[in-house]
């Protein structure tokens, strides 16, 4: 573990906004730093490589408004640390976007007790703790925005312990909204479809999942990065400054719809394997 970046202690004192979001090092995270980090924000970008994290700091290339933590979300310290760092460089938070995830879910069936352990631990384990410390440091006006999944909202097939921690996180994040909406506090989540990351591209080449996802999508592509972090950058703006407890799903219809493509309607489809 290890910090990257100037951390000497220097309070931005202009009333800019501080956010921090983890997984900040790639797809989802790192879109949504640039993005916070565009509209104006001092950005805190956690996350577990640190020469990603030194690339993100080049590409918002202001050393005012940028510092990275390069951490393990789960270690024990990681909340301290996290909001340590965010308060001794800017006296404030503003803004948490709780996007650290990880990938390749199997079904109830094939999973055991270390991979549960493992999929609770990032996706709801440690955005409930980091929560929890960041929570007395926000003001009114404040937002905490969780990163879910449409598998947090509908049935999915292999879903298993990433269903049940992104599930959970839907449902922390409506206990945030109810129980301290009323001190200003906010907050939502975002709910991404299938989104062209690294951790998605592998996959996109499988016949089987472009067809669940591309042909299912009333929508002439699929999401892409800026898609989420524009949600979450809405979520953070005047303009979504009434908006609590509720759960914003970026997934082209994917997920409240029967589309099925022409494609699909017309293509040969294949017997079950019994």
């Amino acid at each position: 573990m290890s910090v990257a970046g100037d951390s000497g202690g220097q309070d931005v004192g202009d009333g800019r906004q501080v956010a921090i979001i983890t997984g900040a090092s790639s797809g989802i995270g790192r879109g949504c730093a640039l993005k916070l980090a565009e509209a104006g924000m001092a950005v805190l970008g956690v996350g577990r490589d640190p020469d990603k994290l030194r690339g993100l700091e080049a590409d918002i290339g202001d050393p005012a408004r940028i510092a990275t933590l390069a951490i393990d979300v789960t270690d024990d310290d990681a909340p301290r640390r996290i909001v340590e760092l965010a308060v001794q460089r800017w006296g404030r938070i503003d803004f948490l976007v709780n996007n650290a995830g990880i990938g390749s879910p199997k079904p109830l069936h094939e999973v055991d007790d270390d991979n549960l352990d493992h999929f609770l631990g990032v996706m709801l384990r440690a955005p409930f703790r980091l929560s929890r410390d960041v929570l007395p440091h926000m003001r009114p006006g404040s937002a905490i925005i969780n990163i879910t999944s449409t598998f947090a909202v509908v049935g999915g097939l292999r879903g298993g312990a990433y269903s049940a921690a992104k599930a959970g996180l839907g449902g922390l994040t409506r206990h945030i909204a109810c129980q301290y909406g009323a001190a200003g506090i906010r907050a939502n989540a975002v709910a991404p479809g299938v989104t062209v990351t690294p951790m998605t591209e592998g996959r996109l080449h499988d016949e089987g999942f472009r067809r669940m996802n591309v042909e299912m999508t009333p929508h002439t592509r699929l999401g892409t990065v800026d898609d989420v972090a524009s949600t979450v950058a809405f979520l953070c703006s005047p303009g979504g400054s009434f908006i609590n407890g509720q759960t914003i799903v970026v997934d082209g219809g994917w997920s409240s719809t029967k589309y099925l493509s022409e494609f699909g309607r017309s293509s040969v489809w294949m017997p079950r394997e019994q």
